[in-house]
């Protein structure tokens, strides 16, 4: 039986645990969840022993799968510095780049670890606040870089839809006042925007009781139960309801992200690098 841990599925082992799930990784590793699975078996089999166990939500890490990751990512470490050796890609600098709060973990996470693989030379400074706040900062040159909701339909390079919901705290049912508590983001927040329209068209009757540009404190505002709220679905932490028409409530138009980078950072290397890896692990229809 063979031993040899070939990179292809270390880089898919790497791709699940930091994705959670089969069909999270695929497109992180640009193969199908069937190609993903497959790779897993194979390393599993070269390794004597399973590495990852089914959970509730989620795939976990058994002992052994803990042990081999630490070893994975230095793998895959130096495999890049390799290639970059080898292929003169040696980058260094400074990335300027901004990202909303409530995308940074999800998105940004598998971005900036397979960019440091190959470029762990370029040193990056992050920024995180709002869209709106951070697209102006782009056009001023100030930030090279941003993930960003689009407020304008040619805004940057279009990477996804992130869906917009409602959320409550199921202990205390804000939703069933009247008027409609609600906890809204800063004034030209394109949530806030959404989701008052979507209320006014409802004709549901509605007060603002909370403002905070911050998501910890639009969840802090729905936990103690003052106020209901409307979240980007991959900010929704586990012990919030996600609310709908069967609270009466409006459905909300999902939110554009895209990679919307500055003119003045054009001929970097490096942002260059870092715009592409941006492109290649988020892109992806609908």
């Amino acid at each position: 039986m063979a031993t040899d841990l070939q990179l292809d599925w270390l880089r898919c082992f790497v791709a699940v645990v930091d994705a959670g799930t089969l069909s999270a990784a695929a497109p992180l590793v640009h193969r199908s969840q069937s190609a993903v699975s497959m790779q897993i078996r194979k390393l599993e089999e070269a390794a004597g022993r399973p590495l990852l166990d089914r959970g509730p939500r989620h795939l976990v890490l058994t002992p052994a799968g803990a042990e081999l990751l630490l070893h994975a990512r230095r793998l895959l470490e130096l495999h890049g510095e390799a290639q970059a050796a080898l292929q003169g890609e040696r980058l260094a600098g400074l990335v300027n780049l901004g990202v909303p709060d409530d995308y940074a973990a999800r998105y940004l996470t598998p971005v900036l670890r397979s960019f440091a693989l190959r470029h762990g030379a370029v040193e990056i400074s992050l920024t995180c606040e709002q869209s709106t706040a951070l697209i102006p900062k782009v056009q001023r040159g100030e930030l090279d870089l941003a993930l960003v909701s689009r407020d304008r339909p040619q805004r940057g390079a279009l990477l996804f839809h992130e869906p917009l919901v409602w959320v409550g705290a199921a202990a205390h049912e804000a939703w069933r006042r009247d008027p409609l508590p609600i906890a809204v983001y800063e004034s030209g927040s394109l949530a806030r925007r959404d989701a008052l329209a979507a209320l006014a068209k409802r004709r549901r009757r509605h007060r603002i009781v909370y403002n905070s540009s911050s998501l910890a404190g639009q969840i802090a505002a729905v936990e103690s139960g003052i106020a209901v709220a409307v979240l980007t679905r991959c900010s929704v932490p586990p012990q919030l309801q996600v609310l709908g028409e069967a609270q009466g409530l409006p459905p909300l138009a999902a939110m554009q992200v895209a990679a919307y980078r500055s003119q003045a950072s054009r001929g970097s290397a490096a942002v260059d690098a870092l715009y592409q890896q941006m492109l290649r692990t988020l892109a992806r229809s609908g």
